[in-house]
């Protein structure tokens, strides 16, 4: 263990300095990497893509030598295209690309237009943070991604439920108050 070596510092502007590093850093180097091999499979299979969860199988061969760093691998056994938007176009084509944003546009309609229905200040203040929660994941799905993760992809889909339950719950209530 002693001659492990740490990347990662406990300051935290450091870790500033590293999100915009991608000149040396290697994390952000690993993950242009991934995402160039994840344009470079898209190219091959722009439609269908490899399939669901096969990325972090077949994204080795789609690497070019120029871009490895400290943390690539060639075994298909460490991680996934590091973007939740690059992973399904690799994986799934235009198509699974495609079918995420329809989700996205969808929640968002749905988000916006729920909002300006609801009259209840705290349902209001509670579907604003919820948003503001899922915009927080669908930006931060740009240089990671989770939704493959079963424990990780917990934050998108609940926000999406809260928003059904009070979208269900707000129907409830603007039916009864009509029924009079």
């Amino acid at each position: 263990m002693k001659k492990n070596r740490q990347d990662s510092s406990d300051d935290l502007a450091e870790h500033v300095n590293s999100i915009s590093n991608v000149a040396t850093d290697a994390s952000n180097l690993e993950r242009i990497n991934r995402w160039s091999a994840a344009l470079r499979m898209f190219e091959e299979k722009p439609f269908m893509g490899f399939g669901p969860g096969t990325y972090k199988f077949k994204y080795a061969p789609y690497q070019h030598s120029q871009q490895l760093t400290i943390i690539s691998t060639n075994f298909g056994d460490l991680g996934n295209a590091h973007s939740e938007y690059f992973g399904p176009l690799a994986e799934m084509g235009v198509f699974g690309l495609l079918s995420l944003l329809v989700i996205i546009g969808i929640a968002i309609y749905k988000f916006i237009v729920l909002y300006l229905k609801l009259v209840n200040r705290e349902l209001k203040l509670m579907l604003m943070g919820v948003f503001l929660g899922w915009c927080t994941y669908l930006i931060h799905g740009v240089l990671n991604n989770y939704l493959d993760l079963d424990k990780a992809n917990v934050p998108f889909w609940g926000f999406l439920a809260i928003l059904v339950a009070i979208e269900v719950y707000h129907k409830d209530k603007s039916e009864e108050t009509t029924a009079y």
